[in-house]
C-alpha cells in the first residue's frame, strides 16, 4: 500500500471506474505532459501528416529543432509522485550547443555513443520553471529520448523529492486541465 492510497482524492483520481458526480467526467489518472516545440518557436505546429516544418533556415521535427543558430533536442523530465510508485513524465525541449546536437543525431543515425552534456530547459513549466533552467542531459534507455535533470530550483527539487499530489493537480490545472473540483466526491 502506498501512502497516497489513504487520500480519497487519489483513489478517485486513479480509479478507472470513478465518474465525477456533478458532470460524469472520467478521471485520467496520471498522464504525461508534452510540448510540441521550444517556447522560442514562432512558426506554428508541424502540419498534420508532415514530418517537419521548415520556415527559412528554421526547422522543427518531433525530436529536433533549429531556430537561427540555436539548436534544441526533445527530452524527458521525470518527476516522481510522493507517496506513490507513479512518475510524471514531461516531454520538453532543451537548448544545446551544436556539438551536443550533432552528437545526438549521430547517436540516432549511426548508433554512436551519446554521453549527453549541459542543456538549458527551453519551455516554461507552470508552477515549476517559469524561466530557462540549466540541466544535465543524459542518454535515455533504449529508444527513449534523452533525459533532462534540472540542476537547481523548484524543478530540480521536484525531480529529487517528488511532487505532492496537490502540486501535481496544480500543474495539471496550470496546463489547462483543472481536475480538483471533480475529485471531491460530492455533487
Amino acid at each position: 500500500m502506498n501512502l497516497l492510497d489513504l487520500d480519497a482524492r487519489w483513489r478517485r483520481f486513479t480509479d478507472p471506474d470513478y465518474r465525477c458526480p456533478c458532470c460524469g467526467m472520467e478521471m485520467p489518472g496520471i498522464y504525461d505532459l508534452g510540448y510540441d516545440a521550444p517556447d522560442d518557436w514562432t512558426h506554428g505546429p508541424i502540419p498534420e501528416g508532415a514530418e517537419d516544418l521548415s520556415v527559412g533556415a528554421d526547422r522543427l521535427s518531433p525530436d529536433l529543432c533549429k531556430i537561427g543558430e540555436d539548436r534544441f533536442l526533445r527530452a524527458v523530465l521525470h518527476l516522481p509522485i510522493r507517496g506513490s510508485d507513479e512518475t510524471l513524465a514531461i516531454g520538453a525541449w532543451a537548448a544545446v550547443p551544436p556539438d551536443l546536437f550533432y552528437a545526438y543525431i549521430d547517436h540516432c543515425v549511426d548508433g554512436a555513443a551519446f554521453t549527453g552534456g549541459t542543456a538549458l530547459l527551453a519551455n516554461q513549466i507552470p508552477t515549476l520553471a517559469d524561466e530557462p533552467e540549466a540541466g544535465d542531459l543524459t542518454a535515455g534507455t533504449g529508444a527513449e529520448r534523452p533525459r533532462l535533470t534540472a540542476q537547481d530550483g523548484d524543478l530540480a527539487e521536484a525531480q529529487t523529492d517528488g511532487l505532492s499530489f496537490d502540486a501535481l493537480l496544480d500543474l495539471y490545472a496550470a496546463c489547462g486541465n483543472d481536475l480538483r473540483p471533480h475529485l471531491t466526491g460530492t455533487a
